[in-house]
């Protein structure tokens, strides 16, 4: 399959805000949810989701961060990816300490212009690895009101990385404000023993919000055998894609949730 044909249902766009232009692709019907996809970029399996939060009648927006839109996953192109976005890219950022990464800023805008657009009770986000904890701090923006946080991996490098999350503490005190005040909750999702989202982060949003954080972890032998890497993507490549699994009823319950807070 070409890389652009898992694409081929979406319509594209460029959206600017501030100092950033990204392609986005946009696909359904319905209330908004914006799909940040993981590293090394918008791989088939990221857009295999993207496609199923439309099927349930949503509208699905699939920014392009990073990466070549639609390529699989391989061990090269993620490391490439990797080493390009973190040493050379000045959107993001990976030190403890430092709050989200500038990128965040215009994930708010798009939730902003998507709200608008789709209208609904506000918009789902879902952020995945290293984009996992950009939904906790695009909370900031009113619109957002279903943020979903899938193996957040930030910050990779910095004192008290393990316990750290990507976020600031004025964007962590307004989501916290705004899940009791709205009546919100937020999901998290991780494989234990998992060395690059370690417990220590969850048992921080735990303490952070308390029962508004739902915190889904599953055992590693739950992952999707076969991917030559270690337990991980639970939302894409780790997701055994089998009724009744533990990662399909994960995958189940987030898109739920994006329908019950977004109205969908």
């Amino acid at each position: 399959m070409a890389d652009q044909d898992v694409l081929k249902d979406y319509d594209r766009f460029r959206f600017t805000d501030g100092p950033w232009t990204r392609e986005v692709y946009r696909r359904g019907a319905g209330p908004a949810v914006i799909v940040i996809h993981e590293m090394p970029g918008m791989h088939p399996l990221v857009v295999r989701f993207a496609d199923r939060v439309a099927k349930a009648g949503m509208t699905v927006f699939l920014p392009n961060l990073f990466g070549q839109p639609g390529k699989p996953v391989s061990v090269g192109y993620a490391l490439g990816t990797m080493l390009a976005t973190i040493c050379i890219r000045r959107e993001f950022h990976v030190w403890a300490g430092r709050g989200s990464s500038p990128i965040v800023d215009w994930l708010r805008a798009l939730a902003r212009q998507a709200h608008a657009e789709c209208g609904g009770k506000g918009v789902g986000a879902v952020g995945m690895c290293f984009t996992g904890g950009f939904a906790l701090a695009m909370m900031t923006e009113p619109a957002v009101v279903a943020p979903v946080l899938s193996q957040p991996s930030q910050p990779i490098f910095g004192g008290g990385k393990n316990a750290a999350v990507d976020a600031s503490p004025d964007e962590i005190a307004c989501a916290r404000r705004r899940l009791t005040d709205e009546d919100l909750s937020m999901i998290g999702l991780r494989f234990k023993g998992d060395g690059f989202v370690p417990e220590a982060r969850f048992e921080t949003l735990k303490r952070q919000f308390g029962d508004r954080f739902e915190a889904i972890e599953l055992e590693a032998v739950d992952a999707a055998q076969g991917t030559g890497m270690p337990p991980h993507s639970v939302l894409t490549l780790h997701l055994d894609d089998r009724e009744g699994t533990a990662t399909k009823l994960a995958e189940q319950r987030v898109i739920a949730f994006f329908k019950q807070r977004t109205g969908a």
